[in-house]
Order: structure tokens, then sequence, then C-alpha cells
């Protein structure tokens, strides 16, 4: 009986959420911030329709423009009460047969909500902090999710501080479980397959999921079904210590002089020490010194450069964080909050301390090159990096690549790359073997889907329909 009437509860809160989400004669900024859609215990009740569910998940608002997608919260972790915050948008085109595809951001700690509004998603925010659609967005012909991952990154929530992750595992146990309630929500049953995707420190998160995946799916115990393709790192931190030569890199752009070198060198090589005697909190602060900046003590390349940012060595102010934070204002209004059902809960990628990163720090310095190497053997694997980052340059994304061991390596190791062009333009270069592909995008830094929309639309077009 209890379980009714939370059930009852559920659909009735669901409802009115949709209906005065609906209601457009308040005040943008004075409507009521709604409550919170948990999807979870719905999903698993026989009696409650899928199609009822995706009324209730339904994003209505004018601002919106007509653009179709599904909001809500699904429960990963009953014991700490962890849910992952979903945002879906079905293709434009062909929906019932289009690739899904699982875009996830990086930090760790950051909203997947800046792929959808900055680099690929079918909305932007203008500078009046205005939705405007995107003239080249992958949600065209691909049905697109964004989670907010791990759980305490942006939307996604716990109750208790052992719902943080604490390594790879931990984040792949929960996206696998979002995303079986998703197969069973949307029941994308003719899909042409599943492609798990994503940048920066997502070059950890993607490789995690795959591999175990792969593992849950070919036990007899799998329920859900999910036709994985492969995935599509972008200028992915996926293995530290073979992506720590920054000195080099930066010499030869003439970043720093000698002594900048000699600096630079000296605290790889610590950090290598620390990686190889399994210190991953010595490695990180290093880490942290060399580039990243978090700490007090700020890091080398922002002291000895000047730049404020390490996403593109062609700007030094930090653009990221204007459009991030022109999106955090957007997200905070009552009537963006009741429109995506998240309520009144909190957006952590404005919190002063990031959990996050906090609970994966012995993590963060940790590889997941064997998972790359394992998943190489069944799934297409596409490594892309925009040529003008910093933070996770090419040149160092090489560095691991190279010393892989899959089939076909060799051949990759030996093989010529060969010129992209789109409409008589050299855009980047690429090399194929085996089930890898390497891609170089000219004239783009860490956030390559940003800097060159079109060339990242014909890639992810190329890769999800021809492989």
């Amino acid at each position: 009986m209890q379980t009714v009437i939370k059930i009852t509860l559920l659909i009735a809160a669901a409802v009115a959420n949709c209906c005065l989400g609906s209601a457009n004669k308040e005040k943008y900024h004075d409507i009521d911030p709604g409550k919170p859609l948990f999807l979870t215990t719905l999903i698993r009740n026989a009696t409650v329709s899928r199609q009822q569910i995706k009324n209730f998940a339904r994003v209505n608002g004018s601002q919106f423009l007509g653009v179709e997608s599904y909001a809500g919260y699904l429960t990963v972790e009953e014991k700490y009460n962890s849910s992952l915050y979903f945002w879906y948008f079905p293709a434009e085109q062909n929906a019932d047969k289009a690739p899904v595809v699982l875009w996830l951001q990086g930090g760790p700690g950051s909203s997947s909500l800046i792929g959808l509004f900055i680099e690929n998603g079918p909305l932007q925010i203008n500078e009046q902090g205005k939705l405007e659609k995107r003239n080249y967005t992958w949600s065209t012909n691909h049905n697109i999710i964004y989670v907010d991952n791990p759980v305490g990154t942006g939307f996604s929530t716990t109750d208790h501080c052992h719902g943080y992750a604490r390594n790879q595992v931990d984040v792949a146990v929960n996206l696998y479980e979002a995303i079986t309630q998703l197969y069973e929500l949307f029941e994308w049953k003719n899909s042409s397959g599943f492609w798990i995707t994503g940048e920066s420190y997502a070059g950890k998160y993607v490789p995690a999921l795959a591999y175990y995946m792969h593992k849950m799916q070919t036990t007899t115990e799998c329920k859900i079904r999910i036709p994985l393709k492969g995935v599509a790192i972008g200028n992915g931190l996926s293995d530290p210590l073979n992506q720590l030569k920054y000195g080099d890199y930066l010499y030869q752009l003439g970043f720093i002089d000698d002594n900048g070198l000699y600096k630079f060198h000296s605290a790889e090589e610590s950090a290598e020490i620390c990686i190889q005697s399994g210190n991953m909190e010595c490695a990180f602060e290093i880490f942290d010194s060399l580039i990243l900046g978090d700490l007090p003590a700020g890091s080398l390349y922002k002291n000895l450069t000047g730049f404020k940012s390490y996403y593109n060595y062609l700007k030094a102010d930090d653009e990221l964080a204007v459009l991030v934070n022109r999106m955090k204002v957007f997200l905070q209004a009552n009537a963006t909050r009741r429109a995506i059902h998240v309520g009144n809960m909190l957006f952590h990628d404005t919190d002063k301390v990031n959990k996050v990163k906090k609970h994966l720090r012995k993590d963060y310095m940790d590889t997941v090159a064997p998972l790359v190497e394992e998943i190489l053997k069944y799934y297409t694997v596409c490594v892309y990096s925009g040529q003008l980052d910093v933070i996770v340059p090419y040149t160092l994304s090489l560095g691991y690549l190279k010393l892989l061991d899959f089939p076909g390596a060799e051949r990759y190791r030996t093989a010529a790359r060969k010129i992209w062009r789109m409409d008589g333009d050299i855009v980047g270069y690429f090399k194929e073997a085996g089930r890898l592909i390497e891609i170089m995008i000219r004239n783009a830094g860490h956030l390559a889907p940003y800097d060159q929309p079109k060339v990242l639309y014909e890639m992810i077009t190329r890769l999800t329909h021809n492989y």
C-alpha cells in the first residue's frame, strides 16, 4: 500500500510540475521552481506506462524554441540516495534509427551541460542570456544524452559523502545503472548503436564505462541489451604518466625559456617517481603545480606565461569562464529550473569546494590505458585532439597512444597519417589502424566542438554512421 501511495504522489507531483511549467503568465524569475523529478521508481513500476513517464520528463517552455527534450533524475545508489541528472534530446532526423550518443564532460566535477550549451547541443545561450538554436548540433542525426557525472557534479546529487566516486569503477557502475534505466524508458531498440563520448577528464570516464559495459553485457544476468559500438574521446586525459611532458611542448611553442624548461623537467621527473611508487596524492599536487593551478600556489604554466587559460594557446584569457557563467545564470532562473525538473536542487558547479575532484584526487593520476587496450579488441575507439590545446595537447596524447598494445598497434605506430579536407580546406589529419582512429583537428583547442562545430559534427557523423 505504501508503494502505491508513493507512486501516486510521484505521478501527481510530476503532472503538477509539467502543467505549471507550461504557464507563461508569471514573470520569468518569479515562477516557483517546482520539485525535482526522480524517475527510477516510475521506470521500475510496471503499472506506469513508458509514455506517461516520458510525458512527465518532457521539458516544456517557450524559451526552448520548440526543441524536444526530456530531463530528470535517475537513482543509481539507493543506500546513499545518489542520483544522476540527465537531459536527453532525440535526433531531429530519423530518431527511431539514429545512433544513441552519451556525452560526458570532464573536470572532474564539470557539468555535461557545458557540452550541451557551449559545444554540441541544439541550444546555446547568447550574450543576452536567451537561448538560440545552434547551426551545427550533434542532435541533428543523433539521439544525444547529457549526464552530469559523477554523482555530485552539476545537478547530480547524493546525501552522503560515501556516495561520491573514489575511482573509475565507482564512476562506471553508476553510469551503467543510469544508462540501463534510460534504455528501459526510451526503448531505443531500432537504434543503429550506442556511442560513449566526452572530453578532458572524461578521457577516463569513457573507457571506464565502455569496459564495464562490455563486461556486464556479456553476462547471462544482463537484462537490458545495449548495442555498444564505440567511443570518442576529445583531448582526453587517460594516461597521466605518459601525458605529462608539458615542458618540451611549451618550450617548442616559445611559451617558456631554458629556465622554465628546467623547472618543468624537474617537476615532471618528480611526478613520474610519485606515480611509479603509487603515491597518487603526491603526483596530483605536482601536476597541479605544473598546469592546473587549483591549489593556492598556482601553476608554473600560469606564473611563467601570464596566461589565465590553458584551453587554447591563442587565447590568454579564460573565454570559457565567461560562457560557463552565462550558463549558470540561465540555469539558476526559476523558470528554467521548473522546466528541466531540478526544482531547488543545488547546481554543484557553483560550489566553492569541488567535492567530486576532492574525492577522486587519489584516482586523478592513475591510468585507464589498460582499459583502452581492452576495448580496442572489440569496439571502435576514436581519439581526437584540438591542435591548440595546452592542458591535454595532441602530442602528449600521442605519447600514450604509441605505447598501447592492441590488434593493429604496430600498424598504427608505422602508418602515415592522411590529410582531412572539407570544402577544399585542410581541417585536420588522421590515421587508422585496427579499431583505433586518431585525429588532429586544426584551429581548435581543448573544446574542439566549440572551436570547430562544423568539423566536429562531420567527424561524429562519419564515426557513428560508418563504423
